[in-house]
């Protein structure tokens, strides 16, 4: 039974969207394990508080991954 976990930055993404990320990220197991896989795939998607997800020395906050989704770079 495979178990995949997703790490996002909390408020980043809507429910409709973790509901697709969900779907897609199995879908893409089960296009590697087989179709009998499905019932026995588990996605988890936990959420990290903003700010206590760093990069490069820098916390990555909620408002950095929006500014970056729309196309700004990351204030450091």
């Amino acid at each position: 039974m495979p178990l995949v976990q997703v790490n996002v930055i909390k408020d980043v993404f809507t429910p409709e969207q973790k509901a697709q990320i969900i779907t897609r990220v199995t879908d893409a197991m089960v296009s590697v394990e087989g179709e009998a896989m499905r019932p026995v795939t588990w996605c988890v998607i936990h959420e990290v508080a903003s700010g206590d997800w760093g990069i490069a020395g820098n916390a990555l906050t909620t408002a950095d991954v929006h500014a970056l989704a729309a196309g700004a770079g990351v204030s450091a």
